[in-house]
């Protein structure tokens, strides 16, 4: 039985009915980690005695009736910002080379509460700020289906795992694009949910406004059934947000589908007709691969054929997009970090000449370069005298992005854009030219800061046989619309091999 290329669910099922163990998806899984890891190198920590214990506790969970969900019993990797007990959380920085957290993340809770079985943290871009998982301080990451090209980032080791079957689904987190743009390189489904869905309780923050964690998987119904085992209101998270209050506000999945709640699977539905689809006219222009164009369309065209309603639109400040979502998360990320400072926890200098000194010398030596970039250009722009012209300025150009999004969603139901410019670009060609980086990202930040969810589906390859990604992006609550939307498509288009 070949575990690594089933899906979470499947496995699940699997599980339940007595063909296979837990035990033997750890194993199984492990085994495909040794043949492939020292290619792809997905992860920086893997915790095999403590994954196999806790498979038999859970093996004797589901043998007793305990245990029940359709996650029981199936691996799953976790992304190295998400704090979990026993196991160092590093972050992919040398600062946080040896941290180990007290406590485990509450999306991580959930999953273990659901059977989940964790096998170990995967690489990222160090801190998250990256879209290539090359700034990681424990080396890069290589794209399975080619290993001379990035995964995507900063979600690329989780995004990496799924689809060299070291592991059947994962977690990432998605402060501007960081799951949709890794998932697209990688050939796998990501879901970037709604701002405050997903308790952010034990994620070591970037861009406190911006981040939400969400699952990596190899198909749209695995994206459902995590979504709805980690998806919960959390009074420890400041952020998030008691969807069941808005239960009784309409209908957003379809007729007899509740609006907002925690129902993802019932969104399943093999069935578009009447959907109206939004083209943003500003995402298929210039600057966007014409491979990646002519799949996404081709992508459109099958869910017209289905009875959804596509057409094109103008969405203004497209333009504003990168520049604003750089400037809030470089200035919540210069204060995020300030707490990594040698005296409380992870890398502290051994040349500590006085206080000052030692602050200096630590947050020199433990942060990469791209983090000092980002840490740098945010306290810039809240420094006295930029304050007004930068943050200020691009707090109003968010809220500006919120109203266009909102104006959109009045018409249409969904939104249809690329998840990044081209397909997996070669590794080394992204880092020399950090501006080029940014604005890799123009299809996904302002996902982010208007709080919406968006999913990325994969749609074909390139000639290079490289995936090719789109996105589906929902209004604030409307996780359902993109999952029918995804579902379907994924139903009469299959996914790629």
């Amino acid at each position: 039985m070949d575990i690594t290329s089933m899906t979470a669910v499947g496995l699940g099922k699997k599980i339940k009915a007595g063909e296979l163990t837990a035990v033997e998806a750890v194993k199984g899984c492990l085994a495909q980690i040794d043949k492939v890891e020292k290619d792809v190198h997905s992860f920086v920590t893997i915790d095999r005695e403590e994954a196999l214990r806790r498979a038999e506790e859970v093996q004797k969970q589901i043998d007793e009736g305990i245990l029940n969900s359709p996650l029981a019993g199936v691996p799953v990797a976790v992304k190295d910002n998400l704090c979990t007990d026993r196991m160092r959380t590093t972050c992919s920085s040398k600062i946080l080379e040896n941290f180990s957290p007290s406590y485990t993340a509450e999306a991580v809770r959930n999953l273990e509460k659901a059977g989940a079985v964790v096998i170990g943290k995967t690489n990222m871009d160090e801190f998250a700020m990256g879209s290539t998982t090359e700034t990681s301080y424990f080396g890069v990451t290589r794209n399975p289906w080619n290993l001379n090209h990035v995964p995507g980032g900063s979600s690329g080791g989780s995004c990496a795992a799924v689809a060299a079957g070291e592991s059947p689904f994962a977690l990432g987190s998605d402060t501007g694009g960081s799951i949709r743009q890794p998932s697209s390189f990688c050939g796998v489904v990501g879901l970037k949910p709604t701002y405050g869905t997903v308790s952010r309780y034990g994620l070591i923050a970037y861009g406190s406004s911006l981040d939400q964690i969400g699952p990596i998987a190899k198909d749209v119904t695995d994206c459902a059934a995590i979504l709805e085992a980690i998806a919960a209101h959390d009074p420890k998270d400041s952020t998030s947000i008691d969807r069941n209050a808005y239960q009784n506000a309409g209908t957003a999945g379809g007729e007899g589908q509740p609006a907002f709640g925690y129902d993802f699977m019932s969104a399943l539905v093999n069935d578009v007709s009447g959907m109206r689809i939004g083209i943003p006219k500003d995402y298929f222009g210039d600057g966007l691969d014409a491979e990646v164009r002519e799949k996404i369309l081709a992508a459109v065209r099958i869910l017209e054929e289905c009875g959804a309603v596509a057409e094109e639109f103008d969405l203004s400040l497209v333009q504003y997009a990168i520049p604003a979502y750089y400037v809030i998360a470089s200035a919540e990320a210069s204060s995020n970090l300030s707490r990594f400072d040698g005296v409380k926890y992870g890398y502290r200098t051994q040349e500590d000449e006085g206080l000052h000194n030692m602050y200096k010398k630590t947050r020199s030596e433990g942060f990469g370069p791209e983090v000092k970039r980002r840490i740098m250009l945010g306290s810039f722009v809240l420094s006295s005298g930029y304050y007004e012209a930068y943050y200020l300025k691009a707090l109003k150009t968010k809220a500006l992005i919120k109203e266009a999004f909102d104006q959109a969603f009045a018409r249409y139901d969904v939104i249809i854009a690329p998840a990044a410019p081209t397909t997996a670009p070669e590794l080394g060609k992204s880092l020399s030219d950090p501006l080029k980086m940014y604005l890799g990202d123009i299809y996904t930040v302002s996902v982010n800061l208007a709080g919406l969810p968006g999913i990325s589906i994969p749609v074909g390859k390139d000639r290079k046989g490289l995936p090719v990604g789109m996105q589906i992006i929902g209004n604030c609550f409307e996780e359902n619309k993109i999952i029918r939307a995804a579902y379907t498509l994924e139903q009469k288009g299959g996914r790629i091999s």
